[in-house]
């Protein structure tokens, strides 16, 4: 309640103590009605709570700046912090774009490094496949030597128990002396 509220109030009663005597109306008489009391307590209302009241609107704009002042220093806190934030956010990105670069090319080298493995040990199988199947062709080619030869003397054998004819006997002795150099 301000002081006009209290003013209209102290009013009132003193109306109100001059209708229980008989009636509404105006006392006028300045000692009985305390109008002079009023108008001290007026003064002294005005005089200190102005000064009291200007304290109280100064100390809350004091405050109000000061919260003001500690606002606009964190909104510049939160901006540099962002900002560092940001440019964090773009190193990250620079660094995890170069990593997933260096990774690209590690997996190319690596690719290429398979492929060359990869070609030399197709190439070695192809060697080893080739001396494999000349080991083998030499082989049989070696059995089939082996058996015609068994095959030849076999037959040799066969014929020579079943006899020569003498011409084939003198004309066996003749070559034979001849490739040794006789006549």
């Amino acid at each position: 309640m301000g002081i006009m509220g209290t003013l209209i109030l102290l009013a009132t009663e003193a109306v109100a103590g001059h209708a229980e005597e008989g009636g509404f109306g105006l006392n006028l008489d300045i000692l009985e009605t305390n109008i002079i009391n009023l108008a001290i307590l007026v003064g002294v209302l005005v005089v200190f709570g102005r000064k009291y009241l200007t304290d109280t609107l100064n100390a809350r704009r004091t405050a109000i700046e000061i919260e003001i002042q500690e606002a606009e220093q964190r909104a510049k806190e939160a901006a540099t912090a962002l900002s560092e934030a940001q440019k964090n956010l773009t190193q990250a990105q620079q660094e995890a774009e170069r990593i997933r670069q260096a990774a690209v090319e590690n997996a190319q080298r690596a690719k290429d490094a398979i492929l060359a493995r990869l070609e030399v040990d197709i190439q070695r199988l192809k060697d080893v496949a080739s001396a494999d199947l000349n080991s083998e062709r030499d082989k049989a080619i070696a059995q089939l030597r082996a058996r015609v030869v068994a095959l030849a003397l076999d037959k040799a054998e066969a014929e020579l128990r079943s006899g020569i004819a003498d011409d084939a006997q003198h004309a066996l002795i003749d070559r034979a002396v001849a490739l040794l150099g006789g006549s």
